[in-house]
């Protein structure tokens, strides 16, 4: 590609922005409400934690030879067996993130409508949504891309506007009263949410997709990774907790579609509900992007020969079909095991489950990061690196930890159950190392 045709730095960090900024911050206030305006701690650590996992994976895309992504960077330092695991947990973990986006469009669904569901009533609309977002893209990656470019600033926008014009409606006294509404530690008022602040970051890995279409990328995209990432945060920062200055803080923690409520306070019930549609959209769209991309994830797996040939089968629009309708079983059992009285409960199950199966393959490509640099003859540059590397595995354990001992549970039967997999298709990959092992015995 020409220099003349390729995009500047400020380009690839608009569109980093857009593409982690997603759907992932709508229902973040419902949850972070419950610590108060101290969850601005949490916001701080991940998004430390955040650019350092950023420059790190920026440096294994721009160096890495393997296809696939996360996947060929973890097969640098683990092989097949790396590659794998890290495709089947973040497989699982967006699988498991498509119905959490989903429940996110029935909260905001059901407040634009006036609706009162309950849990039962909650779950169909759920699986209503799934498959209302799924059997469009059996028409192929063109209707998706379309559709998804015009939806996603229905989440942009509202969060840009209230970022800026909410502090206008900001209440110092009120903030103050919002702080720490249950008198909570220091410290565990950072754990207590950072995992629900993580999940608006998860995407960042992305980032690097653009790589070959950006004038100078060596430098370009470590530069437009981190400022992209810096830029949400303080997009994130503000508009969280510019609504812990408007309205209580049990307030916020009882709506289903809490800056659709920040809105009708600002300008009215209209505008508020205005808000609600378009965050619907929003999350519709965005998970329209989700549902074509999982399948996707599978199917190179498949390609790969680690799982079924059934999920690399595609029609002739280009999409893997069958892989999308067992996809969509999965997610409407998962909608329906999420039960419970509140739809921000089954929301923050959901998040902690998706967010500890995602920092698997993160702590695999943080392995990776040294020794894709030295095959690349980048080995006198692994200064900043790997610092970034290590303190991005370090923040990763903690998030861990952050997600509870239930979900690092759950997390830990879905890997071990990948592991023991593997095991039994490991002869295609590593029958012929393990032999010259026997042979040299």
């Amino acid at each position: 590609m020409e220099n003349s045709k390729k995009m500047s730095v400020t380009q690839l960090i608009i569109i980093t922005a857009v593409n982690m900024m997603g759907s992932g911050i709508i229902m973040l206030p419902s949850k972070l409400a419950q610590v108060g305006g101290l969850s601005i701690v949490s916001w701080l650590v991940t998004a430390v934690g955040s650019m350092l996992l950023a420059y790190a994976f920026a440096k294994c895309g721009m160096y890495s030879k393997n296809p696939g992504g996360m996947s060929g960077y973890a097969e640098y330092p683990f092989g097949k067996g790396g590659n794998f695991l890290c495709g089947y947990t973040y497989g699982v973990s967006l699988v498991i993130a498509n119905v959490a986006i989903a429940i996110s469009a029935v909260g905001y669904g059901s407040q634009f409508f006036g609706m009162e569901l309950s849990p039962v009533m909650t779950a169909v609309a759920t699986i209503a949504v799934i498959w209302v977002t799924t059997l469009p893209n059996f028409g192929g990656p063109s209707i998706t891309g379309k559709i998804g470019s015009i939806t996603v600033w229905g989440v942009i926008i509202p969060v840009l506007v209230i970022s800026t014009v909410g502090w206008f409606f900001f209440s110092g006294d009120m903030y103050a009263a919002n702080w720490n509404v249950h008198n909570m530690p220091f410290g565990e008022a950072a754990t207590n949410s950072i995992t629900m602040t993580l999940w608006s970051f998860l995407g960042l890995e992305s980032a690097c997709a653009n790589a070959d279409a950006v004038e100078n990328p060596e430098q370009a995209v470590p530069k437009a990774v981190m400022f992209a990432t810096a830029l949400c945060a303080v997009v994130y920062i503000a508009s969280t907790n510019v609504m812990f200055g408007m309205l209580p803080a049990q307030e916020i923690v009882e709506s289903s579609a809490p800056f659709g409520l920040a809105y009708a306070h600002m300008f009215g019930p209209a505008v508020g509900k205005l808000i609600m549609g378009l965050m619907t959209l929003a999350c519709l769209g965005s998970l329209l992007g989700w549902q074509f991309t999982v399948p996707n994830i599978f199917k190179a797996m498949a390609d790969e020969d680690f799982i079924p040939k059934v999920f690399a089968a595609t029609n002739g629009a280009g999409a893997p079909y069958k892989g999308m309708f067992i996809l969509g079983v999965i997610q409407t059992l998962l909608a329906f095991s999420t039960i419970s009285p509140s739809l921000n409960e089954q929301f923050e199950v959901l998040v902690n489950l998706a967010t500890i199966t995602n920092l698997v393959p993160y702590i695999l490509c943080m392995s990776a990061v040294k020794i894709i640099m030295v095959c690349a003859g980048k080995g006198d540059e692994l200064g900043m690196p790997m610092i970034a590397a290590t303190l991005g595995t370090v923040y990763s354990l903690y998030a861990c930890y952050a997600c509870g001992f239930d979900a690092c549970t759950y997390g830990a039967l879905v890997t071990f159950a990948g592991w023991q997999f593997y095991g039994y298709i490991s002869p295609r990959y590593d029958y012929e190392r393990n032999m010259e092992a026997h042979k040299a015995a």
